[in-house]
């Protein structure tokens, strides 16, 4: 029987502690199955998530706490996969001038709209002729399958007419 762990992981960024998360997994019997992980202001963070042997899985939880003397903190929860009632995928993608509350106003407009965001990765970069900050937002989301998709369409287009955005939602 294998347990199925989620793992979140961050210290500052330094050469090697992918190997050593990677190490410390294998070395009690374990598989690296997903992650995400970044240099985020000098910090290494990451989410990942393994698979071990019931039997390893307390010699693992010790040898991963025991990392917090490399300076990394790692927090471990057993997952499972919950199912999911019926829903479609769609990609969000968002460009608009860098501001405060971009990501809070549409995540509010999803959740109140049961609309589940599974994936988010944000950044801001210069534009290119006047040097602004530009806010990018690329986001997996399931919506419900009782939601009329005009219906957040609707809802996302004036959400991104007060934010001042560009705004597209895609069926994947």
């Amino acid at each position: 029987m294998r347990a199925s762990l989620v793992l979140t992981i961050i210290g500052p960024d330094r050469p090697g502690i992918v190997e050593q998360l990677a190490s410390t997994v294998a070395a009690h019997g374990g598989n690296w199955e997903q992650s995400r992980m970044a240099h985020l202001a000098g910090q290494f963070a990451g989410i990942l998530r393994v698979t071990v042997p019931q039997d390893n899985l307390t010699a693992l939880h010790r040898a991963l706490d025991g990392l917090a003397g490399a300076g990394l903190r790692v927090v471990s929860e057993a997952s499972v996969t919950p199912e999911r009632g019926a829903s479609r995928a769609y990609q969000l993608s968002l460009v608009g001038d860098d501001r405060e509350g971009i990501v809070r106003d549409l995540s509010r407009a999803l959740a109140a709209r049961s609309v589940n965001v599974e994936e988010l990765d944000t950044h801001c970069e210069s534009a290119p002729m006047s040097g602004e900050q530009l806010f990018h937002a690329e986001a997996l989301v399931h919506v419900p399958a009782a939601l009329e998709i005009s219906e957040l369409r609707k809802a996302l287009e004036a959400l991104a007419d007060d934010l001042m955005v560009d705004l597209k939602l895609i069926a994947i």
